[in-house]
């Protein structure tokens, strides 16, 4: 499988480089009580999976990239030609709107820079922020004229800007046990705009499909609960959180509610490097409103070809220096891989993701 092998090689090389550093290595016996220790953060695709001490600090950069590539409706695959002639444009009727959907999505990448602070208010309760810089990439093909599978050409569209910020309180219930109460501050746009190509040949500027935005334009509560615990050599953990938006945007819609379940184990090799396993279980709604702004001939700009349910498989390495300059610092990895992808479609599937990230506490 093509993904596997992308995800499979990236994880391997980088772990190959970094479990080979004197830095991130062993230095031969486990670590002493209090000291750093790989297992004590779960896989870096998890967030607000720890709670600090009252004043401790800690800061994070991660680094998240996921392809798409392909079409879905359901979980059976669909060709470019097939969506083309057969699947209806909701905007038919209008000046210039074809009855199908002449312009077909056929890979999607998205980058997010994402900075975060953590901060121990006290030993039940952590304070949380994060930030983030996404960049969103997609090719298209769009086929000439009303009807027929003649292609006039391919495009693509591109967004880049700051996304949506988070704040949250990891609140205490036991040691092993706490409660992710987060909100999403909406200072992402959501009136991102590119030149496409359409199947009469113009070539306009217009505000892009859903998709391509780059905010949501809505407050949404985060609630979540997390369970983790640990031994000197392993530690697991499982997480449900949800995301549910407050009314729409002021473009008229709001993108369907969240809602995920995650369970993990890790496995130390030494105290400076444990590895990792996850899966993920997510549903996501349709878009609830229609921005006026945004239609044409594609699936993208349908509110209802938007969510599904799927389930992903996650291996991850994570990297903690007990020694040295770099003791305190952490790096994980962690790539992931689609088991099953029911989507509202027709949609493009995930191919695969991949999450890099350090982090540090004082």
């Amino acid at each position: 499988m093509k993904s596997l092998s992308k995800a499979g090689s990236m994880l391997a090389v980088t772990g190959a480089v970094l479990g080979a550093s004197p830095a991130f290595a062993d230095e031969g016996h486990d670590a002493a009580p209090g000291g750093v220790n790989a297992l004590d953060h779960a896989p870096i695709g998890v967030m607000g999976d720890h709670r600090h001490a009252e004043g401790e600090w800690m800061v994070s950069y991660r680094f998240m990239h996921m392809d798409m590539a392909g079409i879905q409706i359901g979980n059976n695959d669909v060709t470019p030609e097939q969506v083309a002639t057969s699947v209806p444009n909701r905007f038919f009727g209008a000046p210039g709107q074809p009855p199908t959907l002449r312009i077909v999505p056929t890979s999607m990448r998205m980058d997010m820079h994402m900075a975060g602070i953590m901060y121990g208010l006290s030993d039940q309760v952590t304070l949380m922020a994060m930030g983030n810089y996404i960049t969103k990439e997609m090719d298209h093909i769009t086929f000439q004229g009303g009807m027929g599978t003649t292609q006039l050409g391919t495009f693509r569209t591109r967004t880049a800007d700051l996304g949506d910020t988070k704040v949250a309180a990891l609140i205490g219930l036991t040691d092993t046990v706490h409660i992710n109460a987060g909100i999403s501050i909406p200072t992402g746009t959501i009136t991102e705009e590119a030149q496409i190509l359409t199947p009469m040949g113009g070539t306009p500027t217009v505000r892009t499909p859903y998709p391509m935005q780059i905010g949501s334009g809505t407050w949404d509560l985060q609630p979540g609960i997390t369970y983790r615990d640990q031994t000197d050599q392993f530690a697991w953990g499982a997480q449900i959180r949800g995301t549910i938006r407050l009314g729409d945007n002021d473009q008229g819609y709001s993108f369907g509610n969240r809602g995920m379940a995650t369970l993990w184990g890790q496995a130390a090799l030494t105290p400076g490097v444990a590895v990792s396993g996850r899966l993920q279980a997510e549903t996501l709604g349709r878009i609830d409103g229609i921005d006026p702004q945004i239609t044409g001939p594609v699936q993208t700009a349908n509110p209802d070809f938007q969510g599904g349910e799927t389930v992903t498989a996650f291996a991850g390495m994570n990297f903690a220096a007990t020694g040295g300059a770099l003791k305190g610092w952490r790096l994980g990895i962690e790539g992931g891989l689609p088991l099953l992808q029911n989507l509202n479609g027709p949609q493009m599937p995930t191919d695969y993701s991949l999450t890099v990230g350090v982090q540090k506490s004082f």
